[in-house]
């Protein structure tokens, strides 16, 4: 049986590439050897020590089947086998070098930049903050924020115009990888004068599904979790895009409104609305981070998202 490789008819090499050339590490030794003409001065400015450096010259030797320094009282000296290793290794690390620049690029385009994807109430009530401390700490990196519900954060994250988002749903879209961030509860809210803005009775389930409300499109998470606590049986009275315009109507006395708790505190404190009591409806809800599904988020995402838990 000849010792040649089955489908291309050259010699049979065994064991993959990175096994039989040697690695970054013990090349820049070898070049370092050849310009200080020491064994001892190379391994002073790599910062290992000389017996560290003299075993790593003789792997590689036995790595490579021949000798690659002389060594004597003198100082070491190449051989002529180790001079062309060293001129082949140059090539490589030159090489290495490019790589690492271009890595270096690619990180630098990608800081450069963060595109954020946020639900309403999120990206109202949240994020402003969350962006100010991260721009203390990446002054350099310039933020994008889309604010929509639920449904448009998924589409842009996973149509890579985003990279990182916050969704406000009972569950997490499908395509997705999450991590709960904040706890937050929806609330009945109506303008005073209105008739729910006096009563001290709590409305129940069944009233509040009757009852047309001011509501959040659906497919926000605000409409997810009311119409999954009155098993879809929510009216809507005027349906809005935006927790503003939502807040505007109910001010407005056009009806009772369901928002977040965290939109409403300075109406609720200026008494523009007040908080209606219910009873019999699961309305608190898991604020998340979202990302794609094996991307976990890095750079400035990863930044964004570790200020959002601290």
């Amino acid at each position: 049986m000849s010792n040649t490789d089955e489908q291309g008819g050259g010699p049979a090499v065994a064991g993959s590439l990175a096994h039989r050339v040697p690695d970054l590490g013990a090349l820049e030794l070898l070049l370092a050897v050849a310009r200080l003409g020491s064994l001892g001065g190379a391994a002073r400015e790599l910062g290992i020590t000389q017996p560290a450096a003299s075993s790593r010259i003789r792997s590689m030797e036995r790595q490579l089947g021949v000798a690659l320094v002389d060594r004597s009282p003198r100082g070491s000296r190449l051989t002529d086998a180790g001079a062309l290793v060293t001129d082949w290794a140059r090539r490589i690390v030159e090489a290495a070098e490019a790589f690492d620049v271009g890595a270096q690029a690619l990180r630098d385009r990608r800081d450069s930049r963060l595109r954020v994807a946020a639900s309403m109430t999120i990206a109202e009530y949240l994020l402003p903050g969350w962006l100010l401390a991260l721009r203390a700490q990446r002054p350099d990196t310039a933020v994008s924020l889309h604010a929509g519900n639920s449904t448009v954060v998924a589409e842009r994250l996973l149509s890579d115009e985003a990279d990182l988002g916050f969704v406000e749903g009972l569950t997490v879209p499908t395509g997705l990888d999450s991590v709960v961030i904040a706890h937050d509860r929806l609330i009945v809210v109506t303008a005073p004068g209105h008739a729910w803005g006096r009563r001290r009775r709590p409305v129940a389930a069944d009233e509040l599904a009757s009852t047309p409300l001011i509501l959040r499109e659906k497919g926000s998470g605000t409409r997810q979790v009311l119409d999954a606590a009155l098993g879809g049986l929510a009216r809507p009275l005027i349906e809005l895009s935006s927790t503003t315009a939502v807040k505007a109507a109910a001010v407005s006395g056009a009806g009772p409104a369901v928002l977040s708790e965290l939109a409403v505190g300075e109406e609720l404190a200026m008494r523009r609305l007040v908080r209606v009591p219910v009873d019999g409806v699961a309305l608190a809800r898991d604020l998340r981070a979202v990302w794609p599904t094996g991307h976990r988020p890095t750079g400035p995402a990863r930044d964004l998202l570790s200020l959002t838990r601290g």
